[in-house]
């Protein structure tokens, strides 16, 4: 199984920050996030390389970072608007590194959880299929704000739409993908047709209804860093785990 972790955005909620930071690089309690990331991945003894992909402005960034523990891509944009998506991403590097029926585990680099991943990808491997993580959001209200999942009994999923008005259940997928061996070239055919690269709910939203796509359920923590009063929860609740005094601001040193 490769790994592949997406990188690659501007983040423009985040700016000033992200003008000269990169938001996976941002700390969060003295770690970059993506380094939270690589324990997770770290569970799953399936993955055999862990790749990143990220922009033009950046990449220098994530080199330095890696210190060949993974394997960094620039994907030659230098701004949100020549961005090529995060869909577009993940089959520039499928392209790249001519990846033909691989297992892939893909992951937004500002994504912050607590989940087992083996514990997903044993669950991925009992169905056959694509699978996404989904999670319980408490409160209705900002549900609407992401893609909202409806599954029948076998966790398959059937309905996925994107940021609805009126959410048919309290279900959300975060960014954590894993697709089945022969998914990539159906991420291919997407694309073809002229669909949006960017948002990877819209490749499931598409999927789903050409190929079974499963919902892993999970229980725990989940941090979505979208803006800086998000940062900075996500900083003092990791900062809590290690013992260290809470913050008032975010501040990156």
């Amino acid at each position: 199984m490769k790994a592949l972790i997406l990188a690659a955005g501007y983040a423009t909620r985040l700016r000033p920050l992200t003008d000269t930071v990169a938001k996976p690089l941002l700390p969060v309690a003295g770690r970059p996030i993506a380094d939270w990331i690589l324990d997770r991945i770290a569970e799953v003894d399936d993955v055999d390389e862990i790749h990143v992909v990220a922009n033009a402005r950046f990449a220098p960034d994530f080199e330095r970072w890696s210190q060949g523990r993974v394997r960094v891509h620039d994907d030659g944009t230098t701004s949100n608007e020549d961005r090529l998506g995060a869909i577009g991403d993940i089959a520039f590097v499928a392209d790249r590194e001519e990846w033909e029926g691989e297992e892939l585990l893909v992951i937004a680099g500002d994504n912050l959880f607590d989940f087992s991943l083996a514990a997903y990808v044993d669950f991925w491997r009992s169905k056959d299929g694509s699978a996404i993580a989904v999670y319980d959001h408490p409160d209705r209200e900002l549900v609407s704000e992401y893609s909202v999942v409806e599954l029948d009994q076998d966790d398959r999923v059937v309905g996925f739409e994107e940021k609805p008005e009126r959410p048919a259940s309290n279900l959300i997928s975060i960014a954590t993908y894993l697709y089945h061996h022969a998914h990539i070239a159906l991420l291919r055919a997407y694309l073809a047709e002229g669909n949006p690269p960017d948002q990877p709910g819209h490749f499931i939203a598409w999927l789903y209804t050409r190929a079974p796509v499963y919902g892993y359920r999970f229980t725990g923590e989940w941090l979505d860093i979208g803006n800086r009063s998000q940062l900075l929860e996500a900083d003092n609740r990791y900062r809590r785990r290690a013992g260290l005094p809470e913050r008032d601001q975010y501040l990156v040193n």
